[in-house]
């Protein structure tokens, strides 16, 4: 008959082997993972990948929207250029931190990088378009023309024109006046309708601008064809000298509506005002979700 002493210590060397038994599968467990020191570098490597995402990620919305908001081509190109490599540096963050998460397998947070990286697909599509219209700089590029050299040539145009009246006789100097006045006035109704044209997004009205400035140009061209008939016309005349500067100022005023057409400048801004804001936040708070799963993660993991 089993004594009371020998069944407490049967009793013992169970629970013994029991606990032999749940360590060795403990350190079996651990030793799948590389170990529990692996365990704890894998994690903290998870959370600074994390971290890092979203510095990248807000570093390459602030150059590509520095780059939109650049007044010169090469500040633009500057500025693409670094989001397009920050941009790299997310989809690296992405690809690491998605190979960290499936050793320690955690699923919900590997789900979280998917979805990451479905938004930023979608954002990085509508930078793309943004940063490509931005460098174009047509609109940029037409309002350097309206202040520079369309601006010259009319003036040139009108001074040239100023001073034809002195040179017939007196008893047409009232008419020719006229027509000079005339023509000096379309030409400057021309470059006036030229600011708004730049900036307008609408093609419906950019259309009807552009039917405005030819009735301008064909106003100041019927002028100075009536002054033809009446004043000097010769080589090196004044009326030659104005006829010049209308044919420069009309071929001006042809590549700024060409550029302005292209509306890159305009376009790229309505992207960065309307399309980009809910993709970039959409990204920015799924990679904030992310480090703030982590962090609990890691708070649990370490009790």
């Amino acid at each position: 008959m089993t004594t009371l002493v020998e069944w407490a210590r049967a009793v013992a060397d169970v629970r013994y082997r029991g606990l032999i038994a749940a360590l060795v599968a403990l350190a079996l467990s651990f030793g799948c993972r590389g170990g529990a020191n692996n365990f704890l570098t894998d994690l903290d490597e998870a959370r600074r990948l994390a971290s890092d995402l979203r510095v990248q990620f807000n570093k390459a919305v602030d150059a590509s929207n520095r780059a939109v908001m650049a007044d010169t081509d090469e500040a633009s190109a500057r500025f693409a250029r670094d989001a397009e490599a920050t941009k790299r540096s997310v989809e690296s963050d992405l690809s690491k931190l998605s190979a960290v998460l499936g050793r320690l397998g955690y699923p919900a947070e590997i789900r979280s990088i998917d979805e990451f990286r479905r938004h930023f697909a979608e954002y990085d599509k509508v930078d793309r378009a943004m940063l490509a219209l931005a460098v174009e700089n047509t609109n940029l590029e037409a309002q350097r023309l309206f202040a520079g050299p369309g601006r010259e040539a009319a003036d040139g145009f009108r001074a040239a024109l100023e001073s034809v009246p002195a040179t017939v006789a007196p008893k047409d100097r009232c008419r020719v006046g006229a027509l000079v006045a005339t023509a000096v006035v379309a030409v400057r109704e021309l470059q006036v309708l030229q600011g708004p044209h730049i900036a307008e997004s609408n093609d419906a009205a950019m259309t009807s601008l552009e039917k405005q400035m030819a009735d301008s140009e064909a106003s100041a061209r019927a002028a100075l064809k009536e002054l033809g008939g009446i004043v000097e016309v010769g080589p090196g005349s004044p009326f030659a000298t104005a006829s010049a500067a209308l044919d420069r100022f009309s071929g001006i005023n042809a590549e700024i509506v060409k550029l302005s057409r292209r509306n890159t400048n305009v376009r790229s801004l309505d992207l960065a005002l309307r399309a980009k804001p809910p993709l970039t936040h959409a990204c920015d708070d799924g990679s904030r979700a992310l480090i703030d799963a982590l962090a609990k993660v890691g708070s649990k993991a370490t009790r």
